[in-house]
């Protein structure tokens, strides 16, 4: 573990004391370590000089200065990088990678998404410093991992939602693939890369050793195909699109009311019943045809066209305040705007203001990070750094260059 100190006095967390060099950008790297930020790790972002993380120009919308004008920082930018510090620093150069050794040296884990055999050029393979390193944790990223015929291809998100699945499974039955609104192949690797990360940390205090993570953003969507590709698996027969309802329980869908849409979730034989008396069709419920979940999947074409037809004979409010009394699930599909407003998102924390960013005066809003932990909550210490934030603070005032050494760092384009 690292000296404490070198977190800069910052509010203490569960992963306090963990130094994280971070040589990723776009997406699943930062959302990673973004994570192991808000858990109290210490983030030290490496970005290359007048360039940066791609995503501080990917925009609109982009955060506002004091004077209402657009900065050089967006929001997807700001949505990934709160709790790190930003360091110019251009490793493809050998003094910058210089540099990068001595960082190493305070560091607990290394994370990059540079594509295969691109640290290596650099010197910088996990094979390559591991005997000078042998504590560090190294987390590579990328879209198709380290091995394998595909690995020297560039991967993105929506390529690992086609490959891996997944938009053969989303969207309406009659309609075109359809990715998912986020990049979720790359979010759910960042997670489960940090999850590595923390388990590779245990071992390494256990050992004294520390370890290679291969992560791929194909790997990690073919993992959660869940019980769609468990589906494919036992039954042989690949799922096909269903628009919004369940492939293995009806009715499982959205349905349309007198005066918009609700989601109908009816997970069990007792919901469905107890649905049906709601509804003033116990009938229904008494016909095998609809009896159990299983006629019901069979019969699913009818199930729906009866539910769809009761469904419209009543308001949005109706249902679901009727079916939330009696212990069925039933709620609104919420736009992005209602959702800030729900009343148990707004109890829940889930937006928080973090002040003091260099570019604006006022505190700019964050979604929140989502598990409540009791003792070691998470913090919300420090905004997204603008590039190049904490360079002199880092290599400075924690591993001592002295300003001749500085400057001549930037003469030569290193930071």
């Amino acid at each position: 573990m690292s000296d404490t100190s070198l977190s800069g006095g910052l509010t203490p967390g569960a992963l306090a004391g963990i130094r994280v060099v971070d040589c990723s950008r776009i997406l699943a790297g930062p959302i990673c370590t973004q994570t192991l930020g808000d858990l109290g790790a210490d983030i030290v972002k490496i970005e290359r000089p007048g360039m940066g993380d791609d995503t501080r120009k990917w925009g609109p919308p982009f955060l506002k200065d004091a004077d209402g004008n657009d900065t050089s920082e967006s929001a997807y930018y700001l949505s990934t990088n709160r709790n790190k510090r930003s360091v110019g620093l251009d490793i493809s150069r050998p003094e910058g990678r210089e540099v990068l050794f001595r960082l190493l040296e305070t560091a607990d884990v290394f994370i990059e998404n540079f594509k295969v055999g691109d640290m290596a050029r650099y010197g910088l393979a996990y094979d390559q410093i591991r005997e000078r390193f042998p504590r560090l944790v190294y987390a590579s990223i990328t879209g198709f991992g380290q091995t394998g015929p595909y690995a020297p291809r560039a991967g993105y998100d929506f390529l690992a939602q086609g490959m891996g699945g997944v938009m053969s499974v989303t969207g309406e039955a009659d309609g075109e693939p359809m990715k998912v609104g986020v990049a979720i192949a790359d979010v759910m690797t960042g997670m489960h890369t940090a999850i590595a990360i923390l388990a590779a940390l245990r071992h390494r205090d256990a050992s004294g050793r520390g370890q290679y993570i291969d992560a791929a953003l194909l790997d990690t969507q073919v993992s959660w195909l869940i019980n769609q590709g468990m589906n494919y698996l036992v039954g042989g027969t690949a799922p096909g699109r269903l628009g919004n309802a369940h492939p293995n329980i009806t009715p499982y869908q959205v349905f349309a009311t007198s005066d918009g849409h609700v989601i109908l979730g009816v997970g069990n034989d007792q919901q469905f019943a107890k649905f049906c008396r709601f509804a003033g069709r116990e009938d229904i419920a008494a016909d095998p045809r609809f009896a159990d979940n299983v006629a019901r999947v069979r019969n699913r074409a009818e199930t729906v066209a009866l539910v769809a037809g009761i469904m419209k004979t009543r308001t949005m409010a109706e249902w679901v305040e009727g079916l939330e009394a009696v212990g069925v699930p039933c709620g609104p599909v919420n736009t992005i705007d209602q959702v800030f407003a729900d009343p148990q998102v707004r109890a829940r924390g889930m937006q928080q203001q973090i002040p003091d960013h260099a570019l604006t005066a006022e505190p700019i809003p964050t979604i929140a990070y989502p598990l409540k932990l009791s003792d070691t909550p998470a913090s919300y210490r420090r905004p997204p750094p603008i590039l190049g934030q904490h360079t002199d603070e880092v290599l400075g005032g924690e591993l001592g260059l002295s300003a001749d050494e500085l400057a001549k760092l930037r003469e030569s384009g290193a930071i």
